[in-house]
């Protein structure tokens, strides 16, 4: 047990100290964060919305599609756009293999069906008469998208944090698109994963730390979110 309390000693020491190696991949991750969330964000909330607020021939396929994408192993997408953005591939010439533009893209094809599952759950659970309360009284329909959303807003953030928790926790994407690079692509997971494997547990607990402190901050949030009632 002595290896892991100086484990803790030491990261304590890095991230007080500002260990560059350290801070290195707490900036990529959150950059590659960022962007991924960003995307599926812009795109997921949306085709929630059409998926929960309209029924249309073919809805209960689609949202078992969407179902199942929700367990889709990490590795598998991390394969399929290893394929699309390696030299051989049909976009290799974009050069986003080994980058953090294309973790970001593998993580925004993990948390797309999150994002689009929860938001739907969040609009299929709203008052059925609020829809005719906003027609009957003239509202158009980028109207009732928006007020349907802010109705919902609670379970779309519920969709977000979710997805974070996700895209954050990922191993398999960064590790085979990014390619674990140090000083570029070196992510948290990927970092704990290679400083285990050698025996630098300071290094993994220390990321370890930042990992489960940017969880906190995020759920601190939504909770302080929840009792202001934004």
């Amino acid at each position: 047990m002595d290896f892991i309390l100086q484990g803790f000693i030491k990261a304590l020491q890095l991230l007080l100290q500002g260990d560059a190696e350290t801070y290195s991949a707490v900036a990529a991750t959150i950059r590659a964060s960022f962007w991924s969330m960003t995307a599926s964000l812009a795109a997921g909330i949306p085709l929630g919305y059409l998926l929960g607020f309209f029924a249309f021939p073919g809805r209960n396929v689609v949202r078992l599609l969407v179902d199942t994408l929700l367990a889709l192993p990490t590795v598998f997408i991390g394969l399929l756009v290893y394929a699309f953005l390696s030299s051989r591939g049909p976009f290799g010439e974009m050069g986003l293999l080994f980058s953090l533009e294309g973790i970001a893209i593998g993580q925004a094809i993990l948390a797309l069906p999150v994002v689009i599952a929860l938001t739907a759950n969040a609009v299929e659970s709203l008052d059925r008469s609020l829809r005719v309360t906003l027609i009957s009284l003239g509202a158009s329909a980028g109207q009732v998208f928006f007020s349907s959303l802010r109705e919902a807003r609670f379970g779309i953030l519920v969709a977000a944090v979710t997805a974070l928790g996700r895209v954050l926790t990922e191993v398999g994407i960064s590790m085979m698109v990014g390619g674990n690079i140090k000083w570029h692509t070196r992510t948290i997971t990927t970092a704990i994963a290679l400083e285990t494997n050698k025996g630098q547990f300071a290094m993994g607990i220390a990321l370890g730390l930042v990992l489960l402190l940017m969880a906190f901050g995020v759920n601190f949030t939504l909770s302080f979110l929840r009792r202001r009632g934004v």
